[in-house]
């Protein structure tokens, strides 16, 4: 691991590499693609749990186009494992830096600016905010990219509430950020790539026994958890598949309220939960929790209107 000590980086010349998990994405795996490729990702490295949609198909096609690297995997899903074996992946392919991305989330840089301006410095680790776009009538009609709103100031349900009480909205709710690394000296990816633990990071604590992990104000992970209900639906019965497989398998408390909906036979009642009226929406700017931010739309917008 002491290769981070020993890598060169040279802020002109330096190559970032995005991985993605993908199962059973064909909705939004080619705008993932072309708008992080638009934003200054030169390569990516996407495994394949196994998909039964069109998400194989589309990504050989875009191989034609971009460097992708496409890792078929059959196996029970677990992301800690996959997520540290895809950053290996993608330091042999000359990563400099690392952006460990889920099919849902878009990394947009700030007005003006793409992601190797802002990661044109040598690091370990960069923490990075991730908000919830919430589904209000217009982005169902016109697609969940157009999406206008974000959760600003989220919620703190308690996993015993997220479980246990139907009548709130998981949208609402806290997500922890990202994080950006560095493959050389990487040690491991943590819970989701919400944390990663690097050996600069080992050094630091040792001598100075603070863990400040940097955070960059200049990179938003926009998520879209929420795209239809089929979407939703499909997503689910594969964590019960999960949760019931007789495995050891770590899951939020969402996913586990969202599988014990399922079994009650109450899903699409959730789903409604996860819809907002534009009168929900304005009492919730009204207090602060939620935000108007239409500039993901118009940079991802922009990118696919290109796009024959």
């Amino acid at each position: 691991m002491i290769d981070y000590f020993l890598h060169r980086f040279d802020k002109n010349n330096f190559k970032i590499v995005m991985t993605i998990l993908v199962k059973n994405e064909d909705d939004i795996i080619e705008a993932n693609i072309r708008t992080h490729a638009s934003l200054g990702v030169d390569a990516f490295v996407v495994m394949d749990n196994d998909s039964s949609d069109e998400t194989p198909a589309i990504l050989k096609r875009l191989q034609e186009e971009f460097e992708i690297v496409v890792i078929e995997e059959k196996g029970l899903y677990n992301q800690a494992k996959w997520m540290k074996r895809l950053a290996v992946e993608a330091k042999k392919l000359g990563a400099d830096w690392v952006i460990n991305n889920d099919a849902d989330e878009f990394w947009i840089p700030k007005a003006g600016k793409t992601l190797h301006e802002v990661l044109a410095f040598k690091g370990s680790v960069l923490t990075v905010n991730r908000y919830n776009m919430l589904l209000d009538p217009a982005a169902v009609k016109k697609g969940f990219l157009s999406s206008l709103h974000r959760v600003e100031n989220p919620v703190a349900y308690t996993k015993e509430r997220q479980i246990g009480v139907e009548n709130i909205s998981m949208v609402l709710t806290k997500i922890g950020p990202k994080t950006i690394v560095n493959p050389h000296g990487l040690i491991e990816i943590r819970g989701g790539n919400h944390k990663a633990w690097h050996i600069a990071n080992t050094f630091q604590y040792l001598f100075t026994k603070a863990d400040n992990i940097p955070k960059t104000q200049d990179i938003s992970v926009i998520h879209y958890p929420f795209r239809s209900y089929d979407q939703f639906a499909k997503n689910i019965r594969n964590r019960k598949m999960l949760l019931e497989s007789g495995k050891h398998i770590r899951m939020g408390p969402h996913y586990r309220r969202w599988v014990k909906l399922y079994n009650e036979g109450k899903l699409e009642q959730e789903y409604e939960r996860l819809l907002f009226r534009d009168e929900d929406i304005a009492v919730l700017k009204k207090y602060g929790i939620v935000a108007e931010d239409p500039y993901p739309a118009s940079r991802i917008g922009e990118v696919l209107s290109h796009v024959s």
